[in-house]
């Protein structure tokens, strides 16, 4: 849930135009996505806004551009430049007439996976990019021998035992191609106190992918009229405690977290005793009265105070609490059985707790991991801290992939260009990744800090990529 440990889905969406810095080492194909792709970098390596913003108007697929205007994915591309600086490809790691996948290095020494779409039939043009921040820098010598899926599971099985063996991975992965689960296993400790082994069915805390939900019950009242998403927040929460957010702030920039309403963690979250943070509206008096980030629509920064917002809208536009919405309109709908809002306080059987090593805001690497019980509120929220199982996620992804939870938007993103979504605080971190074009859904979950679940997911990304 905090800010900087996660990656969620819609959040990827957002940032569906990074900044790369040409490298002459690494040569693009000839086609039209190459080309395409180097066009981009040499936009945004001018410097001149205007060489990016002729790009997106000239290289961009029309419809795309209906979903999201020039003038914001031209918000989105400041952002990120002042963010990274510069992005210089290093590698190559996959290209076709619709798709090319690179791993690059930013100024500030960090790594990320980027993924360029493009549409399937000439001219090509750009549909978006995928941005995945990797874990650590990549192997870029792994191996590529390709692999039949039989070999790939046993090269993951393998993979995972050695993370489980050396303590690196607590918690359950689930690898399906299409609708059905091929592999599925637990790891490590739900319990290192009682030393209650991880089962499949083990509930995990989702961190921020509760974020997801809350965007899929927004798009649900959407559309039953209950809400309009230019609609300012000020109507549905006539008593907001700040009045510029209130009558400036839309529920659309909320989703996009262009609102500039910031975090609820900080120092009266620290100051708080945590029994006392249970209900939505206990969240808002952590961060309402605070003074806006920036002019709402200006700009993009990572805000679980928004989708606290979020969810408080969702309770005035339904007449029901957050957590009884999502059980009766997304949970029961998908079959998601084991999926809730739990109480901290109130035992639950078949729990994972969770293990940090972050508990003071620094590494403790060399010592035994601390439970993470003091750091999280009684009760998760909009936001996230909600609970849940690789099963009842697939369950999610299956109703979706249906258009069973009355999401079009979401399920229409799902089948075309797919989602990564993720979530992860202190000895918290799931990840779900679904790749309309392969097939695959890869789920992972578990009760170490950020980025286990991510590294795991990565690590079979790689193996999916040897497939023959």
């Amino acid at each position: 849930m905090r800010k900087g440990r996660m990656i969620s889905i819609w959040l990827l969406a957002i940032l569906v135009f990074a900044c790369l810095a040409y490298a002459a080492e690494v040569r693009f194909p000839q086609t039209n996505a190459g080309k395409r792709a180097e066009l981009y970098l040499n936009a945004f390596n001018s410097n001149n806004e205007n060489d990016m913003r002729t790009y997106l108007e000239q290289n961009v697929s029309p419809p795309k551009l209906k979903e999201r205007s020039i003038e914001e994915r031209m918000t989105v591309y400041r952002q990120l430049k002042s963010d990274l600086t510069t992005l210089t490809p290093v590698k190559i790691l996959k290209e076709s007439p619709d798709a090319i996948k690179l791993v690059v290095r930013s100024a500030k020494d960090t790594w990320l996976e980027l993924s360029f779409e493009f549409e399937k039939d000439e001219p090509n043009k750009l549909l978006g990019i995928r941005i995945m921040l990797l874990p650590e820098p990549p192997d870029l010598n792994a191996p590529t021998t390709p692999l039949t899926e039989e070999e790939m599971l046993k090269e993951l099985e393998i993979y995972l035992d050695g993370m489980s063996k050396e303590d690196k991975f607590s918690g359950v992965v689930l690898l399906a191609k299409e609708e059905k689960p091929i592999f599925s296993k637990a790891y490590g400790l739900a319990s290192q106190e009682y030393y209650v082994p991880n089962r499949v069915d083990t509930r995990f805390n989702l961190g921020s992918i509760n974020k997801y939900l809350t965007r899929i019950a927004i798009e649900q009242l959407e559309g039953k009229s209950a809400l309009k998403l230019d609609d300012p927040i000020g109507k549905y929460l006539p008593d907001y405690p700040n009045n510029e957010a209130k009558e400036k702030v839309t529920i659309k920039q909320l989703l996009d977290m262009a609102s500039g309403i910031g975090d609820f963690f900080g120092e009266k979250y620290q100051a708080t005793p945590k029994d006392r943070i249970r209900n939505l509206s206990d969240y808002l008096l952590l961060f309402g009265d605070e003074p806006l980030l920036f002019e709402p629509g200006t700009s993009h920064q990572y805000s679980n105070g928004g989708y606290i917002v979020l969810g408080l809208i969702v309770e005035k536009a339904s007449g029901q609490t957050y957590f009884d919405y999502v059980r009766d309109h997304i949970y029961k709908i998908a079959g998601m059985e084991n999926t809730s809002h739990l109480m901290a306080d109130v035992p639950t059987v078949n729990v994972a707790s969770g293990y940090t090593e972050n508990w003071d805001g620094s590494e403790h690497n060399n010592e035994p991991r601390r439970n993470n019980m003091y750091t999280r509120p009684a009760r998760g929220s909009s936001a996230g801290g909600g609970y849940s199982t690789v099963d009842d996620l697939f369950r999610l992804v299956a109703a979706l992939k249906a258009n069973r939870l009355s999401a079009p938007k979401v399920s229409e993103e799902i089948n075309g260009s797919g989602i990564a979504i993720a979530g992860g605080a202190l000895g918290i971190n799931s990840q779900v990744e679904i790749n309309p074009q392969t097939g695959y859904t890869i789920i992972v979950m578990s009760n170490y800090d950020p980025p286990t679940a991510g590294t795991v997911a990565r690590q079979i990304d790689s193996l999916l990529e040897r497939l023959k």
